[in-house]
């Protein structure tokens, strides 16, 4: 095996078998298959890098309604704003399995979750074959819903907790922000095209014809 090639664990290589399988029926189909791949270590510092501007948009914009006042932040705070991440950063993928279980004919049979120990990366992968709207829809769901309005609500009421972990998840959705720029630069005189995760990278699969 390539060095730099990790090591599928048993769930990996399942869903590894399930999509071939599946990327047989489609070619029989008609289909062809294209691996959108993104480099997971490069994800995990582009991604984050990519978050700033918005990142910096809330700030001012906090700042500007609100001001800070940091004399609120304690022991107590911190333990709160690390207990709250652990559980925003698992209703994340969650937010992710429960759009695209909507969508997907099995629903949430089609779902599954795990972490990537190598770079303590947890995931949420659809095995099913999606539309373009559905799949970028489950993509960006938890950052729109956690980030940008966890931060509407922290800007509103004046909460500087939730602010803080606003940012936060605006910075953990960096890796989806990657997807979702791939997806809309995609460019394409395909008539049918689906969209399925990749069984065992970050990324996703189209198949077009």
């Amino acid at each position: 095996m390539d060095k730099d090639k990790r090591k599928l664990t048993e769930k990996e290589l399942k869903r590894k078998d399930s999509f071939e399988k599946l990327n047989s029926e489609m070619q029989q189909k008609g289909y062809k298959t294209k691996n959108m791949i993104i480099n997971i270590q490069q994800a995990n510092y582009l991604g984050p890098l990519s978050m700033l501007p918005f990142m910096i948009i809330i700030f001012r914009i906090y700042h500007k309604v609100n001001g800070f006042d940091l004399e609120g932040i304690s022991w107590g705070f911190a333990v709160t704003a690390f207990l709250s991440i652990l559980c925003l950063t698992i209703l994340h993928e969650l937010i992710h399995g429960i759009t695209w279980g909507i969508f997907a004919k099995n629903h949430f049979h089609s779902i599954d979750f795990g972490i990537i120990w190598s770079s303590c990366s947890p995931y949420c992968t659809c095995s099913e074959p999606l539309k373009k709207w559905q799949y970028l829809l489950g993509i960006v769901m938890p950052t729109l819903v956690l980030g940008a309005g966890a931060a509407v609500v922290a800007i509103m009421a004046n909460q500087l907790l939730l602010f803080f972990l606003s940012e936060f998840m605006l910075l953990s959705g960096g890796g989806d922000f990657l997807i979702t720029l791939k997806i809309l630069s995609y460019r394409t005189n395909k008539k049918k095209s689906v969209y399925c995760d990749h069984p065992y990278e970050c990324g996703f699969a189209i198949f077009e014809k």
